[in-house]
């Protein structure tokens, strides 16, 4: 029956975007080097954190500053989880449901002028709304999901290193 199969499409394009990912995100995350250091490049500041809007958020309280990048992590790591579950085993409304763990992370980086963990949940939120308004799927739409999503893995990953490499 036609109802059937639209209300299953978006969990049957998940499923099979989320075995796409498996392949394509997993190799990518980094190795570790016979010391117990990481074989990635760590990203440059810039490209990270505008450092002095942020401090300037903060009254220049750098530990606060730092207290709060700290915070950031954890928010968007448990986000992204979210996301990778909602892609692996999706529900009903799962493009809804990137759409707001995407939202989440955007606002957060925000705040903190983490402007590429910020314009990659941008992304990754307006494809996902993009699906979620659709009356149909567009597959296009769908490779356009798992773009942004990995590009979203990489930006949380510089984030990650860049707080490994400031000490935090």
């Amino acid at each position: 029956h036609n109802t059937h199969l639209v209300y299953n499409y978006p969990r049957l394009l998940l499923s099979r975007l989320w075995s796409s990912l498996n392949q394509k995100i997993y190799p990518r995350l980094p190795s570790k080097s016979k010391g117990n250091e990481f074989t990635m490049s760590v990203p440059v500041a810039g490209d990270v954190i505008d450092w002095n809007e942020a401090m300037e958020q903060c009254g220049d309280d750098e530990e606060f500053l730092r207290e709060l990048l700290s915070d950031l992590r954890g928010e968007t790591n448990e986000q992204v989880a979210k996301i990778e579950e909602t892609i692996r085993t999706p529900t009903d409304q799962p493009f809804h449901r990137i759409m707001r763990a995407s939202h989440v992370i955007k606002g957060a980086a925000s705040n903190l002028m983490c402007g590429q963990l910020r314009q990659t949940a941008m992304q990754l939120e307006q494809a996902a709304s993009t699906m979620s308004n659709a009356s149909t799927a567009d597959p296009n739409a769908m490779a356009q999901i798992q773009s942004c999503y990995m590009e979203l893995r990489r930006a949380v990953e510089n984030y990650n290193a860049f707080l490994r490499q400031i000490g935090v």
